[in-house]
């Protein structure tokens, strides 16, 4: 392996660490989601391999083209810079539907009141609300939600901006090997990175004192992805 090949796998994983970390968006709305929506840790990790391998595919690709077709890189930055607005706006977008539906969840679920009336008993009633941990039978159709592909589609969208012109492009002079090594090491380090910030963050949510806000687990959530969207449109993040 020659010094300068080197020098790009360093690169690449180095970038695609920094690249994931520095992005609220790669980690949080998986974190939020799975434990708004109570996902076991092997769905949420499912869930996340499979957007991150979209969202480092959808970029592959696109630089696989611009090499092949000797692209000049201005016009690929340009295609990169329009995906990232348009992905962020979605994730706005997707972030305050899934607020009012869980506002309306929340209000139209308050603990209620439930009478009984037993034959030679008095009649009574008790007050319960569905919110609690344990699953109520008609609430199994949350396992079939569309948040997931929704969010597949905001990260396929995505893109990774450093991969094509300080990555790929450099590595594309050197060798077809050290290209297809560039990527490979970029994606690996990219969805590991998010996998892991996501396993720890929704460890550090289930220890959060958060049982009074229980019912609005999933106007948190919503809240929680629409301000990474904000961040990516106003902060550059």
């Amino acid at each position: 392996m020659t010094a300068e090949l080197s020098a790009l796998t360093i690169a690449a994983a180095s970038v695609g660490f920094i690249h994931t970390i520095l992005g609220p968006d790669h980690y949080l709305p998986f974190a939020v989601l799975s434990w708004a929506r109570n996902w076991s840790a092997a769905k949420t990790g499912l869930i996340t391999a499979l957007c991150g391998l979209g969202h480092v595919a959808s970029s592959v690709i696109l630089g696989l083209l611009g090499v092949s077709l000797g692209l000049a890189i201005g016009k690929l930055e340009f295609v990169e810079s329009f995906r990232g607005s348009l992905a962020a706006w979605l994730l706005i977008a997707f972030g305050l539907v899934y607020t009012v539906w869980g506002l309306r969840r929340a209000y139209r679920k308050q603990p209620h009141t439930h009478d009984h009336a037993h034959m030679g008993e008095i009649q009574h009633s008790h007050e319960h609300s569905h919110f609690s941990r344990h699953i109520h039978l008609h609430d199994q159709k949350d396992g079939s939600s569309i948040a997931p592909w929704v969010l597949f589609i905001v990260l396929v969208f995505g893109p990774c901006e450093p991969l094509i012109a300080i990555l790929m492009y450099p590595a594309a002079h050197e060798s077809v090997f050290a290209l297809v090594l560039v990527t490979v090491v970029f994606g690996v380090v990219t969805i590991g990175t998010m996998l892991a910030a996501v396993i720890l963050a929704r460890a550090g949510v289930s220890f959060l004192p958060l049982a009074a806000v229980q019912r609005f687990t999933h106007v948190i959530a919503g809240a929680t992805i629409s301000l990474c969207g904000l961040a990516i449109v106003f902060l550059g993040l």
